[in-house]
């Protein structure tokens, strides 16, 4: 299995530090799974112009090929004057309209006030849900005051970060063996 996690903004480090967490989490409880962290605030993207994702090159090409050979992806993202930043929309432009048909995705979000929540369920689900993907309903919402110095220092966002993890691995695990049992019925 695939899982990409995919933090969502070139500014700051919250997000970084909370999928670096999730990361972690991933590689200490599912050791054989192959999982790929992708900060775009390290890639060069190009803004999506329309064309196939496998038309661009470099880092834009790599980053949407990653992403689509996934079977999970985990989103971290922060938000930014009440929406999600412009790299991860673009990110959502570059890929097919049913980019996440098949493929699982949860959310771990970072803010600076509690009220922030509603961008989860009012861009990001409705985005997700468009492009086809399973989403894990829960999330894990982090507030500035659950940070400092670059650390985590919530035990709650912890054990949340731990169940979101297990919640995608789950999800994954039960989508996967629901298509195969599918496909088994036709015989071919």
């Amino acid at each position: 299995m695939k899982i990409v996690g995919l933090s969502g903004s070139k500014v700051g480090s919250k997000t970084r530090t909370a999928m670096d967490y999730t990361v972690k989490e991933l590689e200490e409880q599912y050791p054989d799974m192959e999982v790929t962290l992708i900060d775009l605030a390290e890639y060069e993207m190009q803004f999506s112009d329309g064309r196939n994702y496998r038309e661009y090159e470099g880092d834009t090409k790599y980053v949407a090929e990653t992403i689509m050979e996934a079977d999970a992806i985990i989103i971290g993202t922060p938000i930014f004057q009440a929406s999600i930043p412009a790299t991860l929309k673009n990110i959502f432009d570059l890929l097919p309209e049913k980019a996440f048909r098949d493929k699982v995705v949860s959310m771990l979000v970072t803010a600076g006030s509690p009220k922030h929540y509603l961008i989860v369920e009012q861009q990001l689900k409705p985005i997700l849900s468009y492009m086809k993907a399973q989403v894990v309903q829960t999330y894990v919402f982090i507030e500035e005051k659950d940070f400092y110095r670059k650390e985590i220092v919530n035990d709650d966002i912890i054990f949340r970060i731990q169940r979101l993890v297990e919640d995608t691995v789950v999800l994954t695990e039960t989508y996967t063996n629901i298509r195969k049992a599918k496909e088994e019925e036709y015989g071919f």
